[in-house]
């Protein structure tokens, strides 16, 4: 299989193999092979293969592209031709040919050059060498979207509908975060939850918190014993519920202070302290903790800097007509089929490097950045509306969030290249409960969702002028 070798740029000692027949090279986050070069063209240049002979072709490019430092059109790829486009260059390698295999010449005509027709968006893969990701990275990402659909097939033998939920919190889970299900009694949390760690193969563990929940019911505790051969006594430490990869801790906010708190060091440092020992949790894990939005009497809401601890914060809602006659149905009947497992721990702790791995261009960071910044009322950038109805703004650690649900996001899809349009489509869950509206708002009725609606429409994304290299100035007559 032909390869290219990056020699110079971003993507330096990285290789690229070129498994599909076109591949487009450009600025425009689409393109197979994108680049953050300010001199590089959208649409830049591509590498296509017709009748087994690989062509490089200037895409009307703004500044060129050069082979073998002499500027093109079209012309056939040799064997170790170098290629520069803006600040990248790369080194053309092809499959040894076969014996009786003919020599293509060497600068074909542009005249005689057909462009191969355009692969169909589902056909491309893409493939950037950007990422410090492996083979066989690429290769898993590559199969998420079938795998999305198996795991969507096999949590629906027990949850009917609920696609928003699932897929919230599978990108929670790839990403290494926490996540916060608000949603009423009845309407299938904690079967949800189960159903998901059966099908990724995950050791489930629910608690149910209440007034009384010491914190050493939650992280376990040290036992005395006696050594029935020496009768020597000593202390054996007995772990609790926290030790699995998935934790629900089902109304969180009916525990005391103290108990919620032993959470945090087990959500952030992945560890648990009893007396002098600390307590590593296997990976990967994961706390889901639910609360009821109705009935606060006699709770404990959890204070701003637990909940910015949850990476999304996820909303249940009633299902749909058709979907609870199917529900009833299905409940009151004989026993449905058992979920099978889809994919493994280990998958779900690769999948979560490989999220770490995959970069981001710059302007999809400063549009997380400025819809985050939009929601402090004492910043500059925020909107009159912010300033009107929002007495305290989102952290540093929703832009953290954003981006890295937005990574999930791709993975989820099997991209391996984010968009903004992914950072708009985890906003809603890692900003609307951090994100606390004023008096003005309340007398309105408006919520921080409502907030994260309006910020996201208007809010805009970065433009073509993001990417464009700045014009000279005008040569005075």
């Amino acid at each position: 299989m032909a390869r290219i070798v990056l020699t110079e740029g971003e993507y330096k000692g990285r290789e690229v193999e070129l498994s599909i027949n076109e591949v487009i090279i450009g600025r425009d986050e689409e393109c197979n092979l994108p680049l953050n070069d300010s001199k590089v063209s959208r649409r830049h240049a591509k590498l296509y293969c017709e009748n087994g002979v690989w062509h490089l072709a200037d895409l009307d490019s703004a500044n060129g592209t050069t082979l073998n430092n002499q500027a093109v059109t079209v012309s056939v790829l040799q064997e170790d031709d170098v290629v520069s486009i803006g600040a990248t260059t790369f080194i053309f390698k092809k499959d040894p040919a076969p014996a009786a295999a003919v020599v293509a010449p060497a600068v074909a005509p542009a005249a005689e050059v057909k462009p191969a027709p355009k692969a169909a968006p589902a056909e491309v893969k893409s493939a950037p060498p950007g990422m410090l990701a492996s083979a066989e990275d690429l290769k898993l990402v590559e199969q998420m979207r079938q795998s999305m659909d198996a795991i969507r097939k096999e949590v629906g033998k027990v949850i009917i509908g609920q696609e928003d939920v699932l897929n919230e919190i599978l990108m929670c889970i790839i990403a290494g975060g926490h996540a916060l299900l608000i949603g009423l009694p009845g309407l299938a949390k904690t079967l949800t939850v189960n159903t998901i760690a059966k099908v990724l193969d995950m050791k489930f563990k629910r608690v149910q918190f209440t007034p009384d929940l010491m914190p050493s019911d939650i992280t376990g505790t040290e036992v005395l014993e006696t050594d029935r051969v020496t009768q020597q006594k000593e202390f054996r430490f007995m772990q609790g519920p926290i030790f699995c990869n998935l934790l629900l801790a089902d109304e969180i906010n009916r525990t005391p202070p103290k108990t919620q708190a032993a959470l945090l060091e087990a959500m952030q440092e992945k560890q648990v302290s009893v007396g002098k020992e600390v307590y590593k949790l296997d990976k990967p894990f994961f706390v889901l903790a639910t609360q009821n939005p109705i009935e606060q009497e006699g709770t404990y809401p959890l204070p701003e800097a637990q909940l910015d601890r949850f990476m999304f914060n996820i909303f249940v809602d009633y299902p749909k007509r058709d979907e609870e006659i199917t529900v009833i149905a299905r409940t009151t009947g004989a026993a449905g089929a058992e979920p099978q497992v889809v994919i493994d721990k280990k998958a779900v702790i690769h999948l979560q490097e490989v999220v770490r791995k995959i970069p981001v261009s710059d302007h999809v960071i400063g549009y997380a950045v400025s819809l985050v910044r939009a929601t402090r009322p004492s910043d500059s950038e925020a909107p009159e509306f912010t300033k009107k109805y929002v007495s305290t703004g989102a952290g540093p650690r929703a832009g953290q969030y954003l981006v890295l649900a937005a990574k999930a996001r791709a993975v989820l899809e099997g991209r391996i290249h984010v968009s903004c349009n992914d950072i708009r489509g985890a906003a809603m869950p890692v900003l609307r409960h951090r994100i606390l509206t004023n008096f003005a708002a309340d007398s309105e009725g408006l919520k921080s969702v409502d907030i994260v609606k309006r910020l996201l429409s208007e809010i805009k994304e970065p433009g073509a002028e993001t990417y464009e290299p700045p014009k000279p100035p005008a040569k005075k007559k």
